[in-house]
């Protein structure tokens, strides 16, 4: 589902919280691999390999996994069906105290952040996270618009073309007329193509990533 409205393990069903039973049993498995030894890191790359996922479309990430392991309701309070015992929800909590509760912020949520003004969502996060890695499989999907060509560059193209057409050649001419044309091309230049092209370079050599 997007935008999950029930805890992970649960749906809503005439009216009443009930157990979505594939998610409960991921929900009992995390927390017995957690508690086990498992890390974050291992459970994110094992769910990642399953079918379920937490959110339709996106994919499991560290933050997920934390949050279903902190998540009381699981236990049965606040009206919600139990799925464990109130101890493994204490032992996870355990082993969770003695660790950063949070990830440290990587730079590219930095960066992210200063753009947006406010912590981005993770569901942003996602979305930034698959444009990037659009662009790194297809680089050549950067462009830039092409603009006109000035009026005064075919003018001056015309005229080359005429002095290189009469015979003998007029070399002063024409070599006025080629740098002329040279510094007319030079000053239509804007630096997209340059930019476009950098950008290319960049992002072939970026590789992609699950998450920023």
């Amino acid at each position: 589902m997007g935008n999950r409205k029930q805890p992970f393990g649960y749906k809503m069903c005439m009216g009443e919280i009930v157990i979505q039973k594939s998610e409960a049993e991921l929900v009992q498995e995390i927390f017995r691999r957690y508690i086990a030894g498992g890390s974050l890191n291992e459970l994110t790359e094992a769910l990642r390999q399953q079918d379920i996922p937490y959110d339709e479309g996106r994919l499991w990430n560290k933050n997920m996994v934390a949050r279903i392991l902190a998540d009381t309701r699981y236990t049965g309070e606040k009206g919600y069906p139990k799925l464990i015992d109130k101890e493994q929800l204490i032992a996870a909590n355990k082993k969770r105290s003695n660790k950063p509760h949070l990830p440290k912020k990587t730079e590219a949520q930095k960066v992210l952040r200063r753009l947006c003004g406010t912590p981005p969502s993770e569901r942003v996060e996602q979305s930034v996270t698959d444009l990037l890695n659009g662009l790194a499989n297809c680089p050549d999907r950067i462009r830039y618009q092409r603009s006109s060509t000035p009026a005064a560059h075919f003018k001056t193209q015309e005229a080359l073309d005429n002095a290189l057409e009469q015979q003998p050649i007029d070399e002063d001419n024409a070599k006025t007329l080629i740098l002329q044309l040279a510094a007319e091309q030079y000053a239509a230049l804007g630096n997209e193509e340059y930019e476009t092209n950098r950008l290319r370079r960049l992002f072939a050599a970026f590789e992609c990533v699950a998450e920023l």
